[in-house]
């Protein structure tokens, strides 16, 4: 009785223009709700529940794909049937559409302001479990040369972190830089920690003749300027 349940719940059961995947061809992905897309990285239910019902219930659970990607194994538990292929696809096509997010840049970028290296870094770094820090390296005119990142961990580790900027930017023959990390709390206040290792890094680009034009916290969707509150040159 149950498997004979299941068939009938089964989405090759459906009639084919109701079938997620067959829509996604016929009308385009973007005309599919967020079950129906998630369905299709899931390609078949488990036992008693179709891709659409299991969907339903993961999205119930986790509300967002955001909220999704950071998550780990132990979350999943109560998705009965779940196996780790399935969240392993689920995890990976969310990280691609991050770094879509990320590469889908214009080759040239030019900063002009503290907006534009939020926006440069926000996708990327709001959701991080971990402190990371990464530098910008600019051009005399300020456009990206490069984007490096350096560590994870912590402003208590500030001269080994130090060496390390100053040394990429020497290295990709930078003429400015800004430093970019993320608060996993979502604050973006910074810390005593942060004022002094923003004071260390300043003198230390002055020394060798670099410009730090900014550093940068990322928290949930916002982000402070040392730049923008004047701390930058104080």
């Amino acid at each position: 009785m149950e498997k004979a349940l299941s068939d009938i719940r089964g989405i090759k059961n459906w009639p084919e223009d109701e079938r997620p995947r067959e829509k996604l061809f016929k009308q385009g992905e973007h005309l599919l709700s967020n079950t129906e897309l998630l369905a299709i990285l899931l390609r078949s239910g488990v036992k008693g529940q179709s891709a659409i019902d299991l969907s339903r219930k993961i999205l119930a659970r986790f509300r967002t794909f955001r909220d999704m990607s950071h998550t780990d194994i132990r979350d999943w538990k109560e998705f009965k049937g779940l196996g780790q292929a399935k969240i392993a696809q689920i995890k990976a096509a969310i990280e691609i559409g991050r770094r879509f997010a990320i590469e889908n840049k214009p080759p040239k970028i030019k900063i002009k302001s503290s907006e534009d290296i939020a926006n440069l870094f926000m996708v990327r770094m709001r959701d991080l479990k971990k402190e990371v820090f990464k530098i910008l390296l600019l051009d005399r005119r300020n456009n990206v040369v490069d984007i490096v990142e350096i560590i994870e961990g912590t402003v208590s580790q500030s001269n080994p972190i130090i060496r390390e900027i100053i040394s990429k930017a020497l290295q990709s023959f930078a003429s400015a830089l800004v430093c970019v990390h993320n608060h996993p709390t979502g604050d973006i206040q910074p810390s005593t920690e942060d004022r002094a290792f923003t004071k260390e890094l300043r003198r230390a680009a002055e020394t060798m003749q670099l410009n730090m034009l900014d550093h940068i916290i990322i928290g949930e969707d916002s982000y402070y300027s040392f730049a923008d509150k004047g701390e930058i040159l104080a």
